[in-house]
C-alpha cells in the first residue's frame, strides 16, 4: 500500500498559536493533519523560512508526540518577499524539480492551509501542471474543537472527471520532448533522440545553439518552442526575438541588430533600439546567420561574449543578456574556408549544434505531421477537416514515395494540406482533391528543378576532359550532380534518378548504379560535394 507523504509550509501564525501546554488547546494546521485516525502520515516534508527554524522544530516535535510513526523532514527555503509571486513560484518550482518523487510507492498531498495566499496559489499551479504529482489537502478546525481536533478535505484537480469543465477547458499539457515537437508523435528514431537531447540542453544551459538543415525543416518553429519551454520554466523573462538575416543588408543590418543613435547616418532622424537590446533577458533567434556580413559577425561575437555592444554612432555601450539560437541552411565550415564566415564566431555558437533533417529524410513522420496540420486547421476554422479513407491512403502512398520530392520540406506539406482543406466541401477531403493536389505538387517541384542552378562542371572536371564531352553528356552529368547534391545519400539519389527502371528489378542497388555512372568521369560521392 502506498505511503502518505504530506508537503507543506510552516504557518508562522497558525502553527504558532498558544504557548506551553495551551498550544494543545489551539488549532494548529500542520500538527492537526497528523492527528487523523484514518489518514496515517508516513512523512511530512515541512518547508520553513530560515528565521522560523525554532518554530519548525517545535512543530516537528509536537507531530512526533501525536504521531510517532511520522517522519518530519525540515527544509529551509528563504522567501525575501513572501508576497512576491515571481519569487515564491520560482523557489517552490526549484524545490519541486529537486525533490525525488517516488509515485510507485508513495502518494503525495500538498497541504495548502498554511503559507501566504501567494504560496497557496503557487502550490495550486505547480500541482495542476504536475510539477508536484499530488492532491491538494485542506485542513480546518471542527466547530467544537477538542484538543486540537480538526478535519481535512482533499481537493481533486482531475478536470477530466468533470464533464462540464472538461468539455469547456480541454487542453494538452505538453512538456519537454513532446512540447518541443508540438505534441506530434514523430516516429523517426534519430530525430526523437535529437529532440530529447535538445530538451536536456536548453533546460540546463544558456549557451548558444546552432540549428542547421534545409529551408523548411522547422528551425524557426523549434526555436520558438525552445523559448516557450524556457519561459514556462521561468528560465527567461524577456521576449522571443526572431530575425531572418538574409533580409539584412548594409547599414540596415547594423541598425536592425544593434540599433543606432539619432543622426548616426543619413536618414537616422530617430534613435533605434535594435533587436539585440530588445532580446535582453530573452531569446534571440538569428535565422540564416550565414548571410550576415563580416562586420556584423564581429559585433555579434562581442555582444555574445561581453553582453554589451555599441549601437551605430553611439559612444556608450548597451547591455543585453540574451540566449542565442542561430539557424542556417549553409555549411558554415565551408563558409569559414571561403572567408565568408568568422571562425571565432562559429566556434562560439557551435557548442551545441543540431542538424534538422528535411521531410524527405523523415518520411515515417509524414503521417503524424498530416494529422497535426489537420488539427491546426480545425482549431483555426472551428470545424472538423478530414480525409475519406481512400483519399488518405492515396495521398499517403504518394507522400511516402520517391515521386514526392518535398523540396520545400514541411512548408510544402503545410501548403498542400491547406489547399485541400480549403477546397474540401463539408470539411471532407476526397480522392479528386488528392489527385489534383498531387498534380499541383509535381508541377511545383518540376518548376523548382527547372529553375535550380546546375553545378558548374568546371569545379569537378579538368578543362581537357570537358573539351572532349558532348553537350548532351555535360547537361546530363550536371543534372545528376545537382540531384546527388540535393539528396542525403547516393541511395536516395538513385531512387530519384532510376524511379521507373528500378521498379522492373527484383532487387535494386540504386547507389551502386549512381557510383558506376560517376566513375565514368572519375568522380565519387566525396568529390561531388558542393
Amino acid at each position: 500500500m502506498a505511503l502518505n507523504v504530506v508537503i507543506g509550509i510552516v504557518g508562522s501564525v497558525l502553527d504558532n498559536r498558544g504557548k506551553g501546554y495551551k498550544r494543545w488547546d489551539a488549532w494548529r494546521p500542520s500538527v492537526s493533519v497528523c492527528m487523523q485516525a484514518d489518514f496515517p502520515v508516513a512523512r511530512f516534508e515541512l518547508l520553513h523560512q530560515p528565521g522560523d527554524v525554532k518554530l519548525a522544530k517545535e512543530v516537528a516535535t509536537d507531530i512526533a508526540s501525536v504521531s510517532p510513526h511520522t517522519e518530519v523532514v525540515l527544509h529551509a527555503v528563504e522567501f525575501v518577499d513572501p508576497w512576491d509571486f515571481e519569487e515564491v513560484y520560482s523557489k517552490l518550482l526549484d524545490f519541486s524539480l529537486g525533490y525525488r518523487f517516488d509515485t510507485d510507492n508513495e502518494q503525495y498531498f500538498l497541504h495548502i492551509t498554511t503559507g501566504t495566499h501567494v504560496a497557496q496559489i503557487c502550490w495550486f499551479l505547480l500541482c495542476e501542471a504536475n510539477y508536484v504529482p499530488a492532491q491538494l489537502l485542506q485542513s480546518s478546525p471542527k466547530k467544537m474543537p477538542e484538543h486540537g481536533n480538526a478535519s481535512i478535505q482533499f481537493i481533486d484537480l482531475d478536470l477530466s472527471r468533470y464533464d462540464a469543465i472538461s468539455s469547456r477547458f480541454q487542453r494538452q499539457n505538453l512538456e519537454g520532448e513532446a512540447f518541443l515537437k508540438s505534441g506530434i508523435e514523430t516516429r523517426n528514431a534519430a530525430f526523437n533522440e535529437m529532440i530529447q537531447e535538445i530538451e536536456r540542453v536548453v533546460i540546463r544551459s544558456k549557451a548558444p545553439l546552432l540549428l542547421t538543415g534545409p529551408t523548411g525543416a522547422g528551425k524557426s518553429q523549434l526555436a520558438k518552442r525552445i523559448y516557450q519551454l524556457k519561459h514556462r520554466r521561468q528560465q527567461v523573462k524577456g521576449e522571443f526575438v526572431a530575425v531572418n538575416c538574409a533580409t539584412l543588408r548594409g547599414d540596415n543590418a547594423m541598425s536592425t541588430l544593434f540599433g543606432h543613435v539619432r543622426g548616426a547616418f543619413t536618414g537616422a532622424h530617430q534613435a533605434r533600439k535594435g533587436l539585440l537590446a530588445k532580446a535582453d533577458k530573452g531569446l534571440l533567434f538569428l535565422d540564416e546567420i550565414g548571410e550576415l556580413g563580416l562586420d556584423e559577425q564581429a559585433m555579434l561575437l562581442h555582444a555574445i561574449e561581453e553582453k554589451n555592444f555599441f549601437p551605430v554612432g553611439a559612444d556608450s555601450a548597451v547591455h543585453s543578456d540574451f540566449q542565442l539560437i542561430a539557424g542556417t541552411n549553409k555549411d558554415l565550415r565551408l563558409e569559414v574556408k571561403s572567408g565568408h564566415f568568422r571562425d571565432d564566431l562559429l566556434a562560439r555558437i557551435n557548442l551545441w549544434s543540431y542538424a534538422l533533417p528535411g521531410l524527405k529524410d523523415r518520411r515515417e513522420d509524414i503521417e503524424p505531421n498530416i494529422d497535426y496540420e489537420l488539427q491546426q486547421l480545425e482549431a483555426e476554422n472551428n470545424h472538423k477537416i478530414s480525409f475519406n479513407k481512400l483519399a488518405r491512403e492515396r495521398y499517403l502512398k504518394f507522400a511516402l514515395s520517391s515521386e514526392a520530392e518535398w523540396t520545400g520540406n514541411f512548408r510544402d506539406l503545410n501548403a498542400s494540406i491547406q489547399r485541400m482543406a480549403t477546397l474540401a466541401d463539408g470539411g471532407r477531403i476526397n480522392e479528386a482533391l488528392v489527385d489534383a493536389e498531387i498534380r499541383q505538387l509535381k508541377a511545383n517541384w518540376r518548376d523548382v528543378t527547372r529553375t535550380s542552378r546546375l553545378p558548374n562542371l568546371g569545379d569537378y572536371l579538368d578543362d581537357e576532359v570537358l573539351k572532349t564531352m558532348d553537350l548532351f553528356d555535360q547537361l546530363q552529368l550536371a543534372q545528376v550532380l545537382a540531384i546527388c547534391q540535393q539528396c542525403s545519400s547516393l541511395s536516395e539519389a538513385g531512387r530519384m534518378l532510376f524511379n521507373c527502371s528500378r521498379l522492373q528489378k527484383t532487387s535494386s542497388n540504386d547507389s551502386h548504379r549512381v557510383r558506376q555512372y560517376l566513375a565514368k568521369f572519375g568522380l565519387d560521392a566525396k568529390s561531388i560535394r558542393p
